[in-house]
């Protein structure tokens, strides 16, 4: 089973007439995800690729079947879109933009917290299981990157996705489920979070994790091991080895502070709990050939 969603998943595009919305529609229905309906304020009434349009998430539940909703919404607009959603009583729900405003983003995961929700994002490329469902905007097309196989992927960084995942697959494997987690410092949902629902799935055998410096989601993952809650082997690809302390490396939660959140620290506890952290993207494969 894919861990978050699969050909049969019913899923809402949020600002589906857009043009990031609208083209990208097109390539989620290509790539096998179940688009049943789109929502536009002010749009109702027409259709993008063959789905009706909405004015509001409620007036597309109350006439179809959803269980997840894609955000393509500006970032100013996300939390009003994603809670409208929520709102709405959906539990799944993947917002791609780049930059919401701090205070928006944590008031995005108390909601999502306090629903029972999952929010992936901010600043993600998404959500892929390969051969099934897709939605963001990730080039599935690409085999030799998006295989299916039986690798969880867990990432905080889009370009890394498409090189680390690259490699998994040379080394003979494919992917499962690929949940981008996004780079903002306040992410909808943690890597933690994720890790019992790949120990859960039957079609996962491991799990990378592409992380970078900054937070302390890569050393919970490593204290979830330790404790027994996760058994599965780990592989880690993490970014930003040579970086200087206080400077901000690429993403929003990029950075080492208050001598916290360096790759060294996140080499260590990995390691110490029997996991495996990759020097470069091209030892992912062999050391997933060494643990499986």
């Amino acid at each position: 089973m894919s861990i978050f969603i699969d050909e049969t998943t019913k899923v809402l595009v949020q600002g589906i007439t857009g043009k990031e919305g609208s083209f990208w529609t097109n390539h989620m229905i290509g790539c096998g995800t179940n688009v049943v309906a789109g929502v536009t304020p002010g749009k109702e009434g027409q259709q993008v690729e063959g789905r009706e349009v909405f004015h509001s998430v409620r007036r597309a539940v109350d006439k179809v079947d959803v269980e997840a909703s894609m955000l393509f919404v500006p970032p100013r607009f996300t939390k009003d879109a994603v809670f409208e959603a929520l709102d709405a009583g959906i539990k799944k729900i993947v917002t791609v933009a780049d930059g919401i405003p701090l205070h928006d983003a944590v008031q995005i995961r108390k909601a999502a917290v306090s629903e029972g929700a999952m929010v992936i994002g901010g600043n993600t490329s998404g959500v892929i299981s390969p051969g099934k469902a897709m939605m963001g905007f990730f080039p599935y097309w690409i085999e030799r990157v998006y295989k299916p196989g039986r690798i969880g992927v867990m990432t905080r960084s889009g370009s890394l996705t498409n090189e680390v995942t690259a490699m998994v697959v040379k080394a003979g494997f494919g992917v499962s489920s690929l949940i981008g987690i996004g780079g903002d410092p306040v992410p909808g949902t943690r890597f933690a979070e994720m890790l019992p629902l790949y120990e859960a799935d039957g079609e996962t055998d491991a799990v990378v994790i592409i992380g970078e410096l900054g937070g302390s989601m890569e050393e919970e993952c490593a204290e979830m091991k330790r404790q027994g809650l996760f058994t599965k082997p780990l592989v880690a690809f993490l970014g930003g080895r040579t970086a200087p302390e206080g400077k901000r490396m690429g993403h929003a939660g990029a950075i080492v502070s208050g001598g916290k959140g360096s790759v060294v620290d996140k080499i260590k506890a990995i390691e110490s709990v029997g996991g495996k952290v990759a020097e470069r993207p091209r030892f992912v494969g062999d050391y997933l050939k060494e643990l499986l």
